[in-house]
């Protein structure tokens, strides 16, 4: 059986569920593969990367390319 037709029959079997915690149970389980994968997916930056950016952050405050946390708090709070 293949993957797709298995994920199918996982979601058919998976709408029959009537139980909460059965449920829930799942929605943890697929919250922590999700977060398995974002940490699988994760790539440090080089030493060399890492200093360009500290270059470019030093180069955007001498050239008065930044913002004040009080305003990036204002602007934040206009989000949502």
């Amino acid at each position: 059986m293949d993957l797709k037709t298995r994920k199918f029959d996982f979601i058919q079997e998976f709408f029959k569920l009537q139980s909460e915690e059965a449920i829930l149970r799942f929605e943890q389980l697929l919250k922590e593969e999700k977060k398995k994968l974002e940490n699988n997916s994760f790539k440090p930056m080089t030493m060399e990367e890492f200093h360009k950016r500290i270059d470019a952050s030093i180069e955007d405050s001498k050239n008065g390319r930044l913002i004040e946390v009080t305003e990036l708090l204002a602007e934040i709070e206009t989000w949502s």
